[in-house]
């Protein structure tokens, strides 16, 4: 079974789908995470992004791995070394739409992802999962919030890794990923037309887990 969660940065959807994920017993997949490791491995190598060629090889020639740690956190491996953290940090953040939005990159990632999705039931989140990667997906969700929710969120995550940034550095992120998201011309964020719609903005993730819950049972 493919659960196909797509939305803004921001909104909740990853930890919705986390969250969804344990409850099912499924393997969490955020894609999300998959490209800012390749972005990190793009850094470490000192490729120049705007090297369309090189960026595309290395993805070609990059292993991200997903699971989770033993209290359930999120764990990525990229080439067999964990960069859960790493991928989090503000240079990762700032580059990743870019590189993300390079079509022979999206296409390595999305193979990556399907191949997860053949091998067990999964709960996905993205901005392509319903629409690209799995637009047969069993059970689909757009989950949104407004922007100054998902800034106040996102500031909130970033403050707990430790990230010294302002409210004022998140709202400019968030605005130009939204605009690089939902402005390219491969997999451009939008919802699927046959995706249940979900706007977190005054909601508590029990609730929304509730909600996407409600519909997959139903």
């Amino acid at each position: 079974m493919i659960i196909a969660i797509d939305g803004p940065a921001g909104a909740g959807k990853s930890t919705v789908a986390k969250s969804i994920a344990q409850k099912l017993g499924f393997l969490y997949i955020d894609t999300g995470a998959m490209y800012r490791a390749l972005t990190l491995k793009i850094l470490e190598s000192k490729v120049d992004i705007q090297d369309i060629a090189k960026v595309v090889q290395v993805a070609r020639n990059t292993q991200v791995e997903i699971g989770t740690d033993k209290d359930g956190s999120l764990k990525i491996l990229l080439d067999g070394r964990d960069v859960s953290r790493d991928i989090r940090e503000a240079r990762i953040t700032q580059l990743v739409s870019d590189i993300a939005r390079i079509k022979e990159v999206r296409e390595v990632m999305v193979g990556l992802q399907r191949d997860f999705g053949a091998k067990a039931n999964c709960v996905f989140d993205g901005r392509d999962i319903g629409t690209v990667v799995f637009p047969d997906a069993d059970k689909k969700f757009y989950i949104d919030a407004d922007l100054k929710e998902r800034v106040k969120r996102r500031f909130n995550e970033l403050q707990r890794l430790g990230q010294n940034i302002t409210l004022e550095d998140v709202e400019h992120d968030l605005r130009n990923r939204d605009t690089i998201d939902s402005t390219r011309k491969v997999a451009p964020l939008k919802r699927a037309r046959d995706a249940v719609y979900i706007d977190t903005t005054r909601m508590s993730i029990e609730q929304v887990v509730e909600e996407v819950l409600s519909h997959i049972h139903g």
